[in-house]
């Protein structure tokens, strides 16, 4: 996990669409601010956050909003850490924490953040497995709520086929069919599910072509182009190049030459000098 202090004057902020169609990023952050306070919109639904209180968001779905200047700590969380329990979280996007489960987390964050410079390496995984099931307990929701329940079952079902898919995206047999099987579903249960992403034809090659856009722009991966559009799927170099582009707004070409920072060599030292080439690099090193 990536633990971030932050000062920052008065600004707004956004995770366009367009963003997420070229970035893999897609881990949870949990926002405790110490002043400030904060609106951020997801799916039209607005959040506003104050001192004291635990925000949660993903960064896998668009959002915008607005900041005065304020003091935050950030908690960053790689999606796979929740694998097992990702319906609980996706439930819980873009929300205010509130209870004695936040309470004792927002403590928690405290103890770790004052502790900080005396953990040790070896503290550290416990640290994680700890912070993991401290957001779980916060997070988990009344089981008495049907309704709830109901929605959850759905983004169960979801996370499922996502994983599904990025499982298989080198697979000629990814299909609608396929996945039915796979998932135990109806076609018309499949579609159903994905409707508000455009289409499960359309998921697919979203995440085809997000993949190979990390592939070409990645300089330790030495294909060809034509290469890394059959090993994700697509039956000509031309096919690839119209979707890209049309992904993209740009060239697999173009895709190819775009500067990507590499991930850090070795962890990085609190205590030393070593830093990340950059806090984007930093994100995309953590879960890996």
């Amino acid at each position: 996990m990536l633990i971030v202090q932050q000062r920052a004057a008065a600004h707004s902020y956004v995770r366009s669409a367009a963003k997420l169609r070229s970035s893999s990023i897609d881990h949870w952050y949990i926002v405790l601010p110490r002043t400030g306070r904060s609106w951020t919109e997801v799916d039209r639904r607005v959040a506003e956050n104050q001192p004291g209180k635990l925000e949660i968001r993903s960064l896998g779905y668009p959002f915008r909003g607005r900041v005065t200047g304020s003091e935050s700590l950030f908690l960053y969380l790689p999606r796979d850490l929740f694998s097992d329990a990702a319906s609980t979280l996706d439930a819980k996007n873009n929300s205010i924490l509130s209870g004695n489960f936040a309470n004792l987390l927002v403590d928690y964050l405290n103890s770790i953040e004052a502790r900080m410079r005396y953990l040790t390496a070896e503290d550290l995984p416990r640290i994680v497995h700890a912070t993991r099931s401290m957001v779980i307990a916060c997070l988990a929701p009344p089981t008495e709520h049907a309704a709830v329940a109901e929605q959850l079952t759905s983004v169960a079902l979801m996370e499922r086929a996502r994983r599904h898919v990025q499982h298989n995206l080198d697979a000629a047999h990814l299909t609608p069919d396929s996945m039915c099987r796979a998932l135990g579903v109806s076609r018309s249960r499949l579609y159903q599910l994905f409707e508000p992403s455009g289409g499960v034809i359309h998921y697919i090659q979203s995440r085809r072509l997000l993949a190979s856009h990390v592939a070409l722009s990645d300089p330790a991966d030495g294909r060809r182009i034509v290469e890394i559009a059959e090993a994700f799927g697509f039956s000509s170099a031309a096919n690839f190049s119209r979707a890209f582009s049309k992904e993209f707004g740009y060239s697999p070409r173009e895709g190819r030459s775009a500067v990507v920072l590499p991930r850090p060599a070795h962890p990085v030292s609190p205590g030393g000098h070593d830093e990340a080439p950059s806090f984007e690099g930093w994100l995309k090193a953590l879960g890996s």
